[in-house]
């Protein structure tokens, strides 16, 4: 509301909602309705920009088309956190506007976080789920013997998809599907869900998705199909892994926290050279 302060004055005295700078500058400060509805008409197009210092490189500052929300904090993109180095703890951003065409134009054609998902040093993709996403891909693709409708045959990958609906097989059963003129053998449900949001272009994935697969992927999809349907592809991918990962459970148990053998011996080992100082000092020789 107060970096585009004076684009609503002016876009209220255009209106006809009020006369004077004045008077439209208290309409701002009250927050009347009808300032939120001329404020969805500024924001409008009109792209900013975000900054979390330390800017190391030029993905520090990066463009968005801003969307008003509730609440005071910045609603950040998942997949764009690691070009900020960003997470969520408190960080804080500067947001910018800029104010002329020309710089708008540069806004939109350089600097929009769309047009960035490759890293500027190595031009690998930077742009690649990270964290639950993984873990929800991860899930997704990997097999277990015995599953519900193991050994099944699917003509195409819409028809697995129709299976998975309909509870007729599990995510996790290994079967055979037809795609692209020829028999993917030993894949499973899940990996049917995977490749059904690849681009066309891209082939049939038949392995456990995990970090290194995904950059790989991305990677060859961006060479195959170019940056748009790559940025699209993300956004896919993306609601596919934090769908999954809710929909997997996956959490620590007590059984995955190992304690060493030797936990003691250390401890008894680290108290008795305290007890050691302690008694030093007590005695003044320290």
């Amino acid at each position: 509301l107060e970096l585009f302060k004076p684009h609503m004055i002016h876009e209220l005295m255009a209106r006809g909602y009020t006369q004077t700078p004045r008077s439209a500058k208290l309409m701002v400060e009250n927050q009347e309705p009808v300032v939120y509805k001329v404020l969805e008409y500024v924001v409008q197009d009109h792209p900013v920009m975000l900054n979390r210092a330390p800017t190391l490189h030029r993905l520090g500052i990066q463009a968005f088309q801003p969307v008003l929300v509730d609440g005071k904090a910045i609603q950040l993109h998942p997949l764009v956190c690691s070009a900020f180095n960003a997470d969520f703890d408190g960080d804080q951003m500067a947001v910018h506007v800029p104010l002329s065409l020309e710089a708008q134009m540069e806004t939109r054609m350089l600097m929009l976080s769309s047009h960035n998902i490759l890293h500027p040093a190595n031009g690998q993709p930077i742009a690649v789920p990270s964290q639950d996403m993984v873990l929800g891909c991860y899930y997704l693709t990997r097999p277990k013997i015995g599953d519900k409708g193991e050994g099944k045959l699917f003509g195409s990958i819409e028809e697995g998809l129709l299976a998975y609906e309909n509870k007729a097989v599990g995510l996790h059963a290994i079967v055979d599907v037809h795609h692209e003129g020829e028999w993917i053998k030993k894949t499973t449900v899940g990996r049917i869900i995977f490749n059904s949001i690849l681009p066309e272009d891209v082939s049939y994935v038949n392995v456990i998705i995990d970090k290194n697969a995904l950059t790989k992927i991305v990677n060859n999809a961006y060479l195959l199909v170019g940056n748009f349907q790559t940025v699209l592809f993300l956004d896919r991918l993306k609601d596919l892994g934090f769908g999954m990962a809710t929909i997997s459970g996956a959490s620590i148990a007590i059984s995955d926290v190992l304690i060493p053998s030797m936990k003691d011996d250390i401890l008894k080992k680290a108290q008795n050279e305290v007890d050691g100082i302690k008694d030093k000092f007590d005695r003044h020789i320290l």
